[in-house]
């Protein structure tokens, strides 16, 4: 049975997740506890009394390693609060301070942070399977993840909603296989094309520790979940249907139904697959589709609503993140022009929408201008702007 928790007394964001019309679009952003925000934020000199962990970002970092931040219920609770606090009455969710790569360290994997994620005995063969575990106990290897986000859902006593999140098979599969970043994906992708059966069943030892996952952080107190697919679009729409699709589609069924065993809350489940098509993305079976700022959202709903069957599958997104560089005439100008298009999508109306980036902000961008932006969604998302 789901635990107790306070009230929530905001829930725009899972209306909209759910399809319905709202008076204006919630806003969240993703990576919004992070390296962007500085050291201590003029205001929290007085919380800072009460607790030696009311520190930002940037100034957590200095004395905490990342995973360390991530195992800590603490810290991690403290990162995921910073924002809400910051932009107190502005944001309309919190997501869980974590990373994806927590996946393969719970299979054994070891990754480092030094200063981007590095695998220090990535897989090489099919061979190298044998080295990862049968079964892995995920209440005992990410067991701290839970801790952090019931900590956190009790901390936010009801303010918003909270996220959780994975990585998507395929995401998790490329960082196991390259060892890291890689701009080619050339070993992963070579795995798809001279290792496809072997490949299909690493994706499937994957899935199997995300569903189980997922079903915990609800456990938990997660609120909403979303699976980031982040190099979705390295794959070619074949290879996306073949060894992306099947294991979102299992994802989104498993956990649905791995809630309703354990009479949790069927919360709603979003899907990031940046850059991959919009129309396969909403095949795999989740409440809303994330959007990339290189998607139209009129173009997207032309699909969508056929493929929902009647409902309103919700759409995320999609502003272009380096709009928050060009300055408070920019950020205005291109808040505008999305919400016009998502107005437009849905024939004039706030409906099934939740505004966010197209991808991660990123580390330089100035706390301020991020207010804005939240500032501006606000404004011109309650009504089709001029």
């Amino acid at each position: 049975m789901a635990q107790e928790f306070p009230p929530l007394t905001n829930d725009l964001l899972l209306r909209a997740a759910r399809g319905e019309q709202t008076e204006r679009a919630p806003v969240w952003v993703m990576r919004q506890a992070g390296r962007y925000l500085p050291g201590m934020h003029p205001d929290d000199f007085v919380r800072q009394i009460h607790s030696n962990l009311t520190q930002e970002f940037r100034k957590t970092r200095e004395s905490h390693e990342f995973f360390e931040i991530c195992r800590t219920p603490d810290l991690a609770t403290e990162i995921t609060m910073q924002p809400i606090r910051r932009y107190a009455g502005l944001l309309d969710a919190a997501i869980i301070f974590c990373d994806i790569l927590v996946v393969p360290q719970a299979m054994g994997m070891n990754v480092i942070m030094n200063p981007g994620p590095h695998f220090t005995d990535p897989l090489n063969t099919p061979e190298d399977l044998e080295k990862l575990p049968r079964e892995v106990d995920v209440d005992k290897e990410l067991g701290y993840v839970f801790e952090a986000l019931t900590l956190t859902r009790k901390t936010l006593a009801g303010k918003v909603p909270l996220i959780g999140f994975t990585g998507a098979p395929w995401t998790l599969m490329m960082y196991m296989i390259e060892g890291g970043g890689s701009q080619t994906r050339q070993k992963s992708k070579t795995w798809l094309f001279k290792y496809p059966e072997e490949s299909k069943r690493l994706l499937e030892r994957i899935t199997d520790v995300c569903v189980r996952y997922l079903i915990g952080q609800v456990n938990a107190g997660a609120q909403l979940l979303q699976v980031f697919d982040s190099n979705a679009g390295d794959l070619s729409p074949h290879d996306f249907a073949t060894f992306a699709l099947p294991y979102l589609k299992r994802i989104s069924d498993e956990v649905r139904e791995g809630l309703k065993a354990r009479q949790l809350p069927v919360v709603p489940l979003t899907l990031f697959a940046k850059g991959a098509p919009a129309f396969l993305s909403a095949k795999a079976g989740y409440d809303t589709v994330g959007l990339d700022w290189t998607l139209d959202p009129q173009d997207v709903v032309k699909f969508t609503d056929d493929i929902a069957d009647g409902r309103t599958m919700a759409l995320q997104g999609n502003l272009d993140p380096v709009v928050l560089y060009g300055g408070r005439e920019a950020i205005e100008r291109e808040v505008k022009r999305m919400c016009n298009a998502f107005h437009a999508a849905r024939g004039g109306a706030c409906k099934g929408w939740i505004a966010n980036l197209g991808h991660g902000i990123t580390p330089g961008v100035d706390p301020e201008d991020m207010k804005f932006f939240l500032e501006c969604v606000h404004k011109y998302s309650a009504v089709p702007s001029a």
